[in-house]
Protein backbone atom coordinates (compact mmCIF):
# COMPACT_ATOMS: atom_id res chain seq x y z
CA UNK A 1 0.00 0.00 0.00
CA UNK A 2 3.26 2.05 0.01
CA UNK A 3 3.05 3.96 -3.31
CA UNK A 4 4.35 7.25 -4.15
CA UNK A 5 1.16 8.63 -3.45
CA UNK A 6 2.01 8.62 -0.04
CA UNK A 7 5.88 9.86 -0.21
CA UNK A 8 4.21 12.94 -1.63
CA UNK A 9 1.76 14.11 1.54
CA UNK A 10 3.46 16.68 3.67
CA UNK A 11 3.02 16.07 7.53
CA UNK A 12 0.01 15.13 8.96
CA UNK A 13 -1.07 16.99 11.81
CA UNK A 14 -3.15 15.48 14.22
CA UNK A 15 -5.42 18.22 16.42
CA UNK A 16 -8.37 18.43 19.31
CA UNK A 17 -9.22 18.27 22.69
CA UNK A 18 -7.94 15.71 25.21
CA UNK A 19 -9.55 11.94 25.01
CA UNK A 20 -9.77 12.42 21.04
CA UNK A 21 -7.54 9.44 20.74
CA UNK A 22 -4.70 11.46 18.66
CA UNK A 23 -2.09 9.24 20.08
CA UNK A 24 -3.36 5.93 19.23
CA UNK A 25 -4.85 7.27 15.74
CA UNK A 26 -1.52 8.57 14.98
CA UNK A 27 0.04 5.91 15.74
CA UNK A 28 -1.87 3.85 13.38
CA UNK A 29 -1.90 6.48 10.32
CA UNK A 30 1.63 6.27 10.54
CA UNK A 31 2.45 2.73 10.25
CA UNK A 32 -0.58 2.92 7.37
CA UNK A 33 2.02 5.58 5.68
CA UNK A 34 5.03 4.20 6.33
CA UNK A 35 6.36 6.98 8.58
CA UNK A 36 7.63 8.39 12.02
CA UNK A 37 5.15 9.07 14.66
CA UNK A 38 5.41 11.75 17.32
CA UNK A 39 3.57 13.09 19.72
CA UNK A 40 4.29 16.57 21.02
CA UNK A 41 3.82 16.16 24.50
CA UNK A 42 6.11 13.53 24.88
CA UNK A 43 8.48 15.54 22.32
CA UNK A 44 8.67 17.82 25.28
CA UNK A 45 8.96 15.58 28.09
CA UNK A 46 11.88 13.85 26.16
CA UNK A 47 13.70 17.49 25.44
CA UNK A 48 12.96 18.64 29.28
CA UNK A 49 13.37 15.67 30.76
CA UNK A 50 10.37 16.93 33.00
CA UNK A 51 6.99 15.26 32.91
CA UNK A 52 4.08 17.90 31.60
CA UNK A 53 2.22 18.35 35.30
CA UNK A 54 5.61 18.99 36.44
CA UNK A 55 5.97 21.77 33.73
CA UNK A 56 2.94 23.15 34.53
CA UNK A 57 3.44 23.06 38.49
CA UNK A 58 6.85 24.35 38.29
CA UNK A 59 6.59 26.85 35.32
CA UNK A 60 2.38 26.99 34.91
CA UNK A 61 0.78 26.95 31.79
CA UNK A 62 2.61 30.08 29.78
CA UNK A 63 5.75 28.29 30.47
CA UNK A 64 4.44 24.92 29.08
CA UNK A 65 3.10 26.65 26.11
CA UNK A 66 6.22 28.53 25.34
CA UNK A 67 8.38 25.06 25.38
CA UNK A 68 5.28 23.55 22.96
CA UNK A 69 5.61 26.14 20.79
CA UNK A 70 9.23 25.89 20.59
CA UNK A 71 8.25 22.01 19.70
CA UNK A 72 6.09 22.42 17.16
CA UNK A 73 7.85 24.70 15.34
CA UNK A 74 10.76 21.85 14.84
CA UNK A 75 8.55 19.30 14.21
CA UNK A 76 6.29 21.22 11.66
CA UNK A 77 9.93 21.52 9.46
CA UNK A 78 10.55 18.37 9.71
CA UNK A 79 9.55 16.06 7.21
CA UNK A 80 7.51 12.56 6.51
CA UNK A 81 5.95 12.94 9.95
CA UNK A 82 2.71 12.14 11.66
CA UNK A 83 2.62 14.21 14.78
CA UNK A 84 -0.12 14.46 17.57
CA UNK A 85 -0.61 17.69 19.38
CA UNK A 86 -1.49 18.42 22.66
CA UNK A 87 -4.83 19.78 23.25
CA UNK A 88 -4.17 22.84 24.04
CA UNK A 89 -1.55 23.38 21.11
CA UNK A 90 -3.88 25.31 18.21
CA UNK A 91 -4.85 27.85 21.29
CA UNK A 92 -1.09 30.02 19.90
CA UNK A 93 -1.61 31.97 17.06
CA UNK A 94 2.21 30.67 15.68
CA UNK A 95 0.99 26.87 16.15
CA UNK A 96 -2.19 27.21 14.22
CA UNK A 97 0.26 28.97 11.09
CA UNK A 98 3.48 26.00 11.50
CA UNK A 99 0.56 23.43 11.20
CA UNK A 100 -2.02 24.66 8.61
CA UNK A 101 1.03 26.04 6.76
CA UNK A 102 3.52 22.97 6.65
CA UNK A 103 1.00 20.18 6.56
CA UNK A 104 -2.59 18.19 6.71
CA UNK A 105 -4.58 18.87 9.46
CA UNK A 106 -6.88 16.56 10.77
CA UNK A 107 -8.84 17.81 13.77
CA UNK A 108 -10.18 14.68 15.84
CA UNK A 109 -13.63 15.90 16.85
CA UNK A 110 -14.85 14.03 20.30
CA UNK A 111 -17.68 14.80 21.94
CA UNK A 112 -16.71 15.81 26.38
CA UNK A 113 -18.85 12.98 26.90
CA UNK A 114 -16.37 10.41 25.16
CA UNK A 115 -13.52 12.77 25.91
CA UNK A 116 -14.65 12.60 30.04
CA UNK A 117 -14.69 8.65 29.65
CA UNK A 118 -11.04 8.53 28.32
CA UNK A 119 -9.44 10.82 30.55
CA UNK A 120 -11.17 10.07 33.85
CA UNK A 121 -8.45 8.32 35.92
CA UNK A 122 -5.58 10.31 33.77
CA UNK A 123 -3.63 11.98 36.42
CA UNK A 124 -1.16 13.33 33.41
CA UNK A 125 -3.38 15.64 32.48
CA UNK A 126 -3.10 18.92 34.43
CA UNK A 127 -5.84 20.62 33.06
CA UNK A 128 -8.44 17.98 34.42
CA UNK A 129 -7.26 18.26 37.95
CA UNK A 130 -10.61 19.90 39.07
CA UNK A 131 -12.95 19.22 41.19
CA UNK A 132 -15.75 19.32 37.97
CA UNK A 133 -13.60 17.77 34.70
CA UNK A 134 -16.70 17.62 33.00
CA UNK A 135 -17.29 21.00 33.23
CA UNK A 136 -13.43 21.99 32.14
CA UNK A 137 -13.95 19.67 29.36
CA UNK A 138 -16.86 21.79 28.33
CA UNK A 139 -15.19 25.24 28.81
CA UNK A 140 -12.30 23.63 26.88
CA UNK A 141 -14.36 23.03 23.92
CA UNK A 142 -16.48 26.01 23.95
CA UNK A 143 -13.31 27.66 23.30
CA UNK A 144 -11.02 25.49 21.62
CA UNK A 145 -13.47 23.95 19.01
CA UNK A 146 -13.61 27.17 16.81
CA UNK A 147 -9.26 27.22 16.97
CA UNK A 148 -9.29 23.52 15.86
CA UNK A 149 -11.88 24.14 13.09
CA UNK A 150 -10.10 26.98 11.71
CA UNK A 151 -6.85 25.23 11.58
CA UNK A 152 -8.03 22.52 10.17
CA UNK A 153 -8.30 21.00 6.72
CA UNK A 154 -10.33 18.08 7.78
CA UNK A 155 -12.80 17.45 10.37
CA UNK A 156 -13.37 13.63 11.23
CA UNK A 157 -15.88 12.58 14.34
CA UNK A 158 -14.10 9.68 16.27
CA UNK A 159 -16.81 8.47 18.21
CA UNK A 160 -17.65 5.68 16.10
CA UNK A 161 -14.97 3.21 14.85
CA UNK A 162 -12.17 1.41 16.32
CA UNK A 163 -8.39 3.99 16.37
CA UNK A 164 -7.13 1.41 13.23
CA UNK A 165 -10.81 2.41 11.17
CA UNK A 166 -10.08 6.37 11.65
CA UNK A 167 -6.67 6.02 10.64
CA UNK A 168 -8.10 4.12 7.49
CA UNK A 169 -10.73 6.99 7.37
CA UNK A 170 -8.37 9.46 7.40
CA UNK A 171 -6.14 8.26 4.75
CA UNK A 172 -9.15 7.84 2.36
CA UNK A 173 -10.84 11.37 2.91
CA UNK A 174 -6.94 12.92 1.99
CA UNK A 175 -5.95 10.57 -0.98
CA UNK A 176 -9.51 11.34 -2.24
CA UNK A 177 -8.86 15.14 -1.40
CA UNK A 178 -5.49 15.26 -3.05
CA UNK A 179 -6.37 13.64 -5.81
CA UNK A 180 -8.74 16.47 -7.26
Amino acid sequence: MLGKEFRALPNIYLVGPMGAGKTTVGRHLAELLGREFLDSDHEIERKTGASIPWIFEKEGEIGFRSREKTVINELTQRRQLVVATGGGAVTQAENRAYLKNRGIVIYLYTPVELQLQRTYRDKNRPLLQVENPEQKLKDLLQIRDPLYREVAHYVIETHQGAARELAQHILRVILAAESH
